[in-house]
């Protein structure tokens, strides 16, 4: 029998000679998932793109708000928003970096939103709680979630949850992510009669919702066309038109407009797509090792710290499984019993994440939904993963470039992969009332209420309800029972920490 000749295109029997493997090829098992190492560098861009915003926003929802003690996050009397920043990109970037090459999974991690706000806003104001007694239960979080993954309590929940529940998930953070990106694009605002309008007085004006129709447009062209690196495109043409824009008419930032007319409701939003300091910084990170978990529990008290650490993992933990969900279904990587390959690995990143957290002193980090942007533009593998984390160290020194990327050129990628992962609502069978309602709410809920986790809640519970009230309770998998418990006790959180703390 001849041999096939290594350096020949095809061998002499006419068989296709199969191209050397390169060893990161086999390490990110990058051709077994169908991808290819351009598509994985191009995937990470785009989740980068879609969620560096965190490095602007993250010091502006924690980096503000003093303790009770008058002292802001990083040490001082005033806000030291440039700490903030690096420590936000330096956590995320060593966290996505241990995603990707540990987990190998193409998703990233920052600092979570909600949880950030939650510390700012509901933790450091109560009396005798410092900025590091605040990190100090972000810290203890994640040691407690760290042990549940361990010990397969974790991983044992998120095979009890129903594959029609799991499906939900997917199109409900597909709905939740692309309100994410019509709101935060200023594509559509709060308003006085009504919870939203379109734009800023119930029409389309100013330039930057222009930026943001012209990206959204040209990436939906580029999809349909089938164009490689479509989203990255989008973003990046739509990033130079708005730095054209600006040159030009120097638009400034938004501000809403007051009864008086004062503001700049035609701005940018949140990033202004000009450099206006030399691009390279070098960092600060005076917001790392401050962590005092001794004087938070010695200012909340035993059972006020055990609420909020509870508090704080009831999000983490369901959030988390939602977003690996999301991220696997738009991969396709969810195998046909329903698990995920890597899930313990990827739970124990996202655990960890809690705890550098807290060590890096600028809230928990957790699994970030925006990196199914990334999924939708190829990335199947840890290798995206590991790109994103690059560019996030890189942005501790470069926070002047990162900050150029304006929301209105980003947030379109969070719309059509929205669109993307709406897509799957066609598994779900709405004939099965069992089925219909408690997947309903999953997907409804996360944009209604913004949050994840209020929409995975509400359909664990209805699952539950319907099913013992169809006299179907011995079929319900007892963590079911469980998590639908530890959700009503969530839900009415406010109530019970009023009453505790």
């Amino acid at each position: 029998m001849q041999q096939a000749d290594p350096s020949s295109p095809s061998s002499t029997t006419g068989s296709t000679a199969v191209a050397p493997r390169s060893g990161l090829d086999r390490y990110f098992t990058i051709s077994e998932r169908g991808s290819t190492v351009g598509r994985e560098i191009r995937g990470g861009l785009v989740t980068f793109f879609s969620m560096c915003y965190i490095v602007v926003l993250n010091p502006l929802i924690i980096g503000t708000v003093p303790d009770s003690t008058g002292m802001y996050l990083g040490g001082g009397t005033e806000p030291n928003l440039p700490a903030v920043a690096a420590g936000t990109a330096l956590i995320a970037g060593l966290l996505s970096l241990f995603m990707g090459a540990w987990a190998k999974f193409p998703l990233a991690l920052a600092a979570g939103l909600g949880l950030n706000a939650y510390l700012a806003y509901s933790v450091v104001p109560l009396p005798g709680m410092t900025w590091g007694g605040a990190m100090g239960m972000v810290l203890l979080e994640g040691v407690v979630i760290l042990i549940l993954v361990l010990t397969g309590f974790r991983r044992a929940v998120f095979n009890a949850v129903p594959p029609f529940l799991k499906t939900a998930i997917a199109v409900g953070i597909g709905l939740f992510i692309a309100f994410l990106g019509l709101f935060n694009a200023k594509f559509v605002t709060t308003a006085a009669g009504t919870p939203v309008q379109l734009g800023n007085d119930g029409s389309l004006t100013g330039w930057p919702t222009f930026v943001f129709v012209t990206g959204l447009l040209l990436m939906f062209v580029l999809w349909i066309r089938k164009v490689p690196g479509a989203i990255l495109i989008a973003i990046v043409t739509a990033t130079g038109l708005a730095m054209v824009i600006e040159r030009v008419l120097h638009l400034g930032a938004f501000a809403p407009a007051d009864e008086a007319g004062a503001g700049n409701p035609g701005g940018w939003a949140m990033n202004v797509p000009a450099l206006t300091e030399f691009p390279i910084r070098l960092p600060d990170f005076a917001t790392l090792f401050t962590v005092d978990p001794i004087g938070g529990i010695t200012a909340a008290g035993v059972i006020g710290a055990s609420v909020i650490v509870f508090s704080l993992l009831l999000a983490d933990f369901f959030d988390t499984m939602g977003t690996m969900v999301g991220v696997a279904s738009g991969a396709g990587l969810v195998e046909k019993d329903g698990d995920i390959p890597h899930s313990q690995r990827i739970l124990v990143v996202d655990s960890v994440a809690a705890i550098a957290g807290g060590v890096g002193g600028v809230s928990s980090n957790t699994s970030f939904v925006e990196s199914t942007s990334g999924v939708a533009e190829g990335a199947r593998t840890g290798l995206a993963a590991v790109v994103v984390g690059t560019l996030f160290l890189l942005s501790t020194f470069l926070s002047p470039l990162v900050a150029m990327v304006p929301y209105e050129a980003a947030t379109p990628a969070l719309v059509m992969v929205g669109f993307l992962m709406m897509t799957q609502i066609t598994d779900i069978d709405f004939t099965d009332v069992e089925v219909a309602v408690p997947a309903f709410l999953t997907i409804i809920l996360m944009p209604f209420a913004y949050s994840i986790t209020v929409g995975m809640g509400a359909g664990f519970v209805m699952y539950v309800l319907i099913r013992v009230v169809r006299g179907k309770a011995r079929e319900v998998h007892w963590l079911m029972y469980l998590i639908a418990l530890l959700f009503v006790v969530y839900f009415l959180r406010g109530a019970i920490e009023g009453f505790l703390l």
